[in-house]
């Protein structure tokens, strides 16, 4: 009950728009994606067993990301160097890592996201405040899709669902993204990050 209520709330928040918003075209949201390389913002996830964690998301495309969580969580999540590492702040262990292809995430932190392509997109919607696009990779649609929930005047991404193989839902609400802003190639070194924790 709690994770509902907060969620409404959040999804509330975050898909605040008029309610004429049309439906934004395929070819629109991937010029929006691709008018960006960097970018940066608070975030909420909720997980798939139905705890919240917040952080800051932190984005340099292509293909790296960094997910910086909230005390006491302290947990990091980044790709970079097309793996994904996920560090535990419970474990004194390295991370576990695996690669950036095998995520949907992937697919909205390529260099030039098209969203166009044949077959990738699976489901666009509009609510009349928002639009939908359910994306997944063609090749390898068992990975999973990505929901990505955009906003008009200006376009704005404001949340995605990440369903994965399994079957589980992670959901990421994103607060306002700043972009173009100067982010280190070091944010997203998993083997300096790997060092770093080690010490």
């Amino acid at each position: 009950m709690i994770r509902t209520l907060i969620l409404s709330l959040a999804l509330g928040i975050a898909l605040a728009s008029p309610a004429t918003a049309q439906k934004l075209s395929l070819g629109a949201l991937s010029n929006y994606l691709n008018s960006f390389q960097t970018a940066a913002g608070e975030f909420t996830q909720v997980n798939a067993d139905g705890t919240i964690s917040t952080g800051t998301i932190f984005i340099k495309r292509p293909g790296r990301v960094r997910f910086e969580y909230n005390p006491p969580d302290n947990s990091l999540v980044m790709a970079g160097g097309g793996q994904v590492a996920v560090f535990d702040s419970k474990s004194n262990t390295g991370p576990e890592q695996f690669p950036l292809k095998q995520t949907p995430l992937n697919l909205i932190l390529q260099k030039n996201v098209d969203l166009t392509r044949a077959r990738m997109v699976v489901g666009h919607s509009s609510d009349g405040k928002s639009t939908t696009v359910v994306a997944q990779d063609p090749e390898r649609p068992e990975l999973g899709t990505i929901q990505l929930v955009f906003t008009s005047n200006p376009t704005e991404l404001r949340q995605w669902v990440i369903t994965d193989g399994g079957g589980e839902r992670t959901t990421v609400i994103l607060g306002q993204l700043e972009k173009g802003v100067s982010l280190g190639s070091r944010m997203f070194n998993i083997p300096h990050e790997t060092a770093a924790r080690s010490r």
